[in-house]
Order: structure tokens, then C-alpha cells, then sequence
């Protein structure tokens, strides 16, 4: 696997929420979901660069300008007994897509989670996106189809959380 000569996958700083917040945008927008971001850059850098980082970023250049990126956080495993790695986002500028940007990041992932000494790499995916659900398969990832992703957020994620009266000790 050959990879060009002038990409560099480095770990994200936090004078990189512009380019964070721009690829999310751009993320959001090819898969339908724009109206759903609301993400700023200074969410980005209280949540990504702040006292407690709630996930890592690797950003992908090419001739020193970003062209992708990939943001995870550990997950964990109790079957294993180990972490995981969980990615959240993974994106590719068109301009940049095919020229070995998205399987450098998912390498350069990989290779964080063997360091790390993690159980499993772990991503979800839409079902609609073929041009995806083919790369992952040419990666080797095999589809969990038995598990079913469940997800609370808003009034719904309020309304469970209040339903417990006591503080947790």
C-alpha cells in the first residue's frame, strides 16, 4: 500500500477548529444531515482541546493543506476487559478522495488503537452510503448486522436522566 509522498497525518491542535468545524459542515452536508450541526468553534475547543478532551482528531494534509479528518474517542469493552477505539467522523475532500487519504487515517487509527493496547476499532455507518460501506469491506471490517444502534438525545435524553431523583454517589 503506497501512500503520496507529501501526506502527513498529524494529531489535531486547537488552532485546528476552523478546519474541524469545516469538515464536520462538509461531513453534514454530504450525508443529508446539515440542519443537524450546531457545533461551533469554540464548543470544539472547550470539548476537544479543554480540561477534559471528549475525543482526539488526526488531521490529513496533502502539500501541507487539510484535506481529511478523524475524530474518535476510547470506548470500552467490558467482554474484553479493554478499550476500544471508537470513530466518530471520518472525511475525505472530494478533491483529495482516491489518492489514499481515508485509508492513511483509518491506518494511522489502527495503529493508535495496537499501541494503546485496545480490544477493537469501531465506527458506525450509514446504510445508504455504498461508496463507504465498500471501502470499509476493501479495509477488512465485517458488518455487525445483529446489533441495532439506539440513540437519546434532547428532550428525550432530559426526560430518562430526571427520572432518577437522587444525585449518584
Amino acid at each position: 500500500m503506497s501512500f503520496p509522498a507529501d501526506l502527513v497525518i498529524r494529531t489535531a491542535t486547537a488552532d485546528d477548529c476552523a478546519a474541524i468545524l469545516g469538515f464536520i459542515r462538509e461531513l453534514a452536508e454530504y450525508e443529508k444531515l446539515a440542519h443537524e450541526v450546531v457545533a461551533d468553534e469554540l464548543q470544539l475547543r472547550a470539548t476537544l482541546f479543554g480540561a477534559r478532551p471528549g475525543a482526539e482528531v488526526l488531521i490529513a494534509e496533502l502539500a501541507g493543506e487539510p484535506v481529511g479528518f478523524a475524530l474518535f474517542f476510547p470506548s470500552y469493552s467490558t467482554f474484553l476487559a479493554k478499550p476500544g477505539l471508537y470513530l466518530e467522523d471520518l472525511f475525505v475532500r472530494p478533491v483529495a478522495r482516491g489518492q489514499g487519504v481515508g485509508r492513511a487515517l483509518m491506518s494511522a487509527l489502527a495503529g493508535i488503537a495496537v499501541a494503546r493496547d485496545y480490544g477493537r476499532f469501531e465506527w458506525s455507518v450509514l446504510d445508504w452510503n455504498e461508496p463507504a460501506l465498500k471501502f470499509y469491506e476493501l479495509l477488512g471490517a465485517r458488518p455487525q448486522s445483529e446489533w441495532t444502534v439506539r440513540r437519546l438525545t434532547g428532550a428525550p435524553l432530559v426526560a430518562l436522566a430526571d427520572r432518577w431523583p437522587r444525585p449518584v454517589s
